[in-house]
């Protein structure tokens, strides 16, 4: 039987576009309008507009909602102001990753959390189990919102004088064509811009009022490829239940001297004292070719490993930006100094590899 797949509210707007619609974490959402190209250039260059409403959104609402989240999370959450956002992960008890969250502190008693599509019915189940001994309240918001991305180093100007006065990370309430949005300085692109929620009946006039003031429709191919240009992690890719934050180059979200004990605390404690064994890198390709996700990765042959492989890709593309195959790759932490040389199988073939500085784009 075929998957029933869900749509997001402006899914007859990207009909409407001749947007090509594909599957994609359950959804069924645009990969590209004019094609993967353009949009990336139209992002890094002036504005481009995702919809991203497959994302799950909840609020979190209750006198103890700042003690749970610096429980359920690694990052210091009891450090937020009102107006401010942060970038955290959910851990197992062994300090594989549940997912990678942002949380807004609207005031200290009610919170605006995002969370991946793919995760969206396991990061609420996994958040209303651990909030049984908590005085809070969570609220599934994702299917009477819609979400959409406004990025590219003209965003800002486009959409208003309320948004640039937004600190990076900062939220705050605001109108765009009279519409009633939330906005968050934030992106997943490695460009300025905003994340702007409103009422799902209001998203399409709002998807329409900003595409006539300049932005340009984009879909998830070129999204991925800015992201992976930004070394930006991808729960499934960089992370996942097997992979724990330091491995995945999220070690800095962790804050294991916070005052609030949290779940994993004690695995990810033990992680960080002893190193991890596989780090995530960055790795160009030295010629034509484009690394994929699950290529093997190797250390050319030697005598310590007889050239038997060091890892795997985990995301990879060909970079708009950059004009080159680039990856993100989890391998042995022996092989994770940049400037080491590698090889990418790529349909049986090695191809010459580098480890190399992230992230391989920076604007923000």
């Amino acid at each position: 039987m075929s998957e029933t797949l869900r749509r997001t509210p402006l899914y007859e707007t990207h009909v409407r576009s001749a947007a090509r619609l594909v599957p994609f974490a359950g959804w069924e959402m645009p990969v590209q309008y004019t094609g993967v190209m353009a949009e990336a250039k139209a992002v890094r260059e002036a504005v481009g507009l995702f919809d991203v409403s497959h994302m799950g959104r909840a609020y979190l609402e209750g006198a103890q909602a700042t003690d749970f989240l610096d429980y359920l999370t690694a990052n210091a959450v009891s450090k937020l102001t009102d107006g401010q956002g942060q970038y955290s992960l959910m851990c197992y008890e062994n300090g594989g990753v549940v997912d990678d969250i942002i949380i807004y502190r609207v005031c200290a008693e009610r919170y605006t959390i995002i969370f991946n599509a793919g995760n969206r019915d396991k990061d609420l189940a996994w958040m209303r189990e651990k909030l049984t001994d908590f005085t809070a309240t969570l609220t599934d918001v994702s299917d009477e919102t819609a979400l959409i991305a406004v990025q590219g180093p003209k965003a800002i100007a486009l959409l208003g004088d309320v948004i640039a006065a937004l600190p990076r990370f900062g939220i705050g309430e605001t109108a765009f064509a009279g519409i009633a949005v939330t906005a968050a300085r934030t992106g997943y692109t490695g460009e300025d811009g905003a994340e702007l929620i409103c009422a799902a009946d209001q998203s399409a006039a709002l998807w329409d009022a900003l595409i006539a003031a300049g932005a340009t429709a984009c879909g998830l191919g070129a999204r991925d490829a800015l992201r992976l240009e930004a070394a930006l992690p991808l729960y499934g890719h960089e992370m996942d239940e097997s992979v724990n934050p330091y491995e995945a180059r999220l070690g800095w979200v962790v804050k294991l001297d916070k005052a609030a004990n949290f779940i994993g605390k004690e695995a990810l404690q033990a992680v960080k004292a002893d190193g991890p064994k596989r780090k995530c890198v960055g790795i160009t390709l030295e010629g034509k070719g484009i690394p994929r996700e699950g290529y093997p990765v190797f250390a050319p042959p030697a005598p310590d490993n007889g050239g038997a492989s060091v890892g795997h890709i985990t995301s990879g593309t060909f970079s708009p930006t950059v004009n080159r195959g680039i990856a993100m790759a989890r391998i042995e932490s022996a092989y994770a100094k940049i400037g080491t040389a590698l090889e990418v199988e790529i349909r049986g073939a090695r191809h010459a590899a580098t480890v190399a500085p992230l992230p391989f784009y920076k604007n923000v």
